[in-house]
């Protein structure tokens, strides 16, 4: 597994965590509290983020096996 793409996908699951918070209401003070838009957006995120782990973790797994 590539460290770089790991931080990219922490990075990006992060920000897709607070987009989605936001979105929902759970975090205020911004104008992206309570839009329906940035909870999609921050959930899209979360599943990129999640794709490039387990993209990680089967090429690891295939280049040491």
């Amino acid at each position: 597994m590539r460290a770089s793409r790991l931080v990219v996908a922490v990075i990006v699951g992060l920000l897709g965590l607070v987009w989605l918070g936001q979105g929902l209401g759970y975090i205020g003070g911004s104008f992206m509290t309570g839009s329906q838009f940035w909870a999609t957006i921050g959930t899209l995120l979360l599943v990129v983020a999640l794709a490039i782990v387990v993209l990680e973790a089967r090429r690891g797994r295939r280049t040491t096996g």
